[in-house]
């Protein structure tokens, strides 16, 4: 326990320039403390001791404002930066070296028993104020950006933003130097409404352009019609007094 503690410490200094000493990590991140309150509380209930476990989340959740469910599986290099609100629920699973900002929840969709909250593998990066709920998996590397709720699952490598959270675009290979914070790219995302506005846009002006067309064609058909169609003759007879006075 121990180990995991210097290596949380180490995560602080790694990715967050704040921190200025081990001692300051250590004193200061209530994520720190929050890991420390869980390891002890999964500790007790992998031991069968859940009331101690829960008593122990509970005292974790006070002191630090981050809950973390005692029966949640936490690999290492987790980090919380900020942390407060953070939610995480008793099936939930996240892998190494995933980082978490405030406000996060992965949450769980069913009352029934089983798996029920999402699993998070390595590298995994959720933005300030995202839920991720159900028992989805989100796959390695992948990006959640701030705010989004998230019900299906992730493809590795990828970015996710909105509401439900849809993937914006294929994310490169990246290494642990390529740290996005929040979740975002350094590149401009698009917002998927506006692209699908202006694809309804494109088409509307397309269909415009044709209808546009089609009438030009029927103009010149009718047109053509009435010059082909024979126009009627008149009658250069006239009627004789004789005729008129009978």
């Amino acid at each position: 326990m121990f180990d995991n503690i210097r290596h949380d410490i180490s995560v602080v200094l790694a990715r967050d320039p704040a921190a200025k000493s081990k001692l300051d990590a250590l004193i200061s991140y209530p994520g720190v403390h929050a890991l420390i309150y869980y390891r002890i509380g999964h500790w007790a209930w992998e031991n069968g001791f859940h009331t101690l476990g829960r008593f122990i989340s509970h005292m974790g959740r006070f002191l630090s404002g981050i809950e973390i469910h005692p029966g949640a599986k936490l690999g290492k290099g987790v980090f919380f930066d900020h942390g407060m609100g953070i939610v995480i629920g008793e099936t939930a699973e996240v892998g190494d070296n995933v980082t978490l900002y405030q406000g996060v929840t992965l949450g769980g969709t069913s009352l029934e028993g089983g798996k029920r909250h999402p699993t998070l593998e390595d590298g995994v990066i959720v933005g300030a104020g995202a839920k991720i709920l159900g028992p989805i998996l989100v796959g390695r590397n992948a990006r959640v950006g701030s705010n989004a709720v998230v019900v299906k699952p992730v493809a590795e490598n990828s970015t996710v933003i909105g509401i439900p959270a849809k993937a914006v675009q294929p994310a490169k290979q990246k290494g642990q130097k390529d740290f996005c914070a929040y979740g975002m790219t350094t590149d401009d995302l698009p917002d998927p409404i506006a692209r699908s506005l202006e694809g309804m846009f494109d088409m509307v002006c397309g269909l415009k352009s044709r209808v546009e067309e089609l009438e030009t064609e029927l103009a010149e058909r009718e047109a053509q019609e009435i010059a082909k169609t024979p126009k009627p003759r008149k009658s250069t007879t006239k009627a004789s007094k004789s005729d008129t006075v009978a």
